[in-house]
């Protein structure tokens, strides 16, 4: 299944940070930006989320709210986002439903080894929750400030 632009995303739940659980659903009216990265606590994650800390209030000015998702467990997940003060939630993902709901598990290469992974990859939802914009095999420079530009203009034009 591959979502399109201007399509509704599907319903999910997921176990995420803080003892909670995500529903896409307890956010409508907001816009949401969903960002796969492949491993939590490694450098180029690590910068990815801070680059998303670092705007949250320009995000929030966007009425838009910031979701990190991986494979990792969910201590892994509080591990990470309290060591580097995220100020969003971070999904666990271990059974792969919501990567595999956006399509970011890819045959990936690492050290002439092949194995499936998440490719890095961000959505952003509108307020009435259809996906907006997409952005795959993302590069961490830049990409936290290009995905607000897209925000903030999303929320502009309604």
């Amino acid at each position: 299944m591959t979502l399109a632009i201007g399509q509704p995303v599907p319903h999910f739940t997921a176990a995420a940070t803080g003892d909670t659980s995500v529903s896409l659903d307890q956010f409508k009216g907001r816009q949401v930006v969903i960002y796969f990265y492949p491993k939590a606590s490694t450098p180029g994650c690590t910068t990815e989320g801070g680059d998303f800390r670092d705007r949250m209030s320009e995000f929030e000015a966007a009425n838009t709210v910031i979701l990190g998702v991986s494979r990792d467990g969910i201590r892994a997940q509080e591990n990470f986002k309290a060591k580097q003060d995220f100020n969003f939630e971070l999904i666990s993902d271990k059974d792969e439903e919501v990567c595999k709901l956006f399509d970011v598990i890819k045959l990936k290469k690492l050290y002439g080894k092949e194995h499936l992974g998440i490719e890095r990859s961000t959505f952003l939802i509108d307020a009435e929750g259809r996906l907006a914009r997409e952005w795959r095999g993302v590069k961490v420079n830049g990409h936290a400030q290009e995905v607000l530009e897209a925000a903030q203009a999303l929320h502009t034009s309604h």
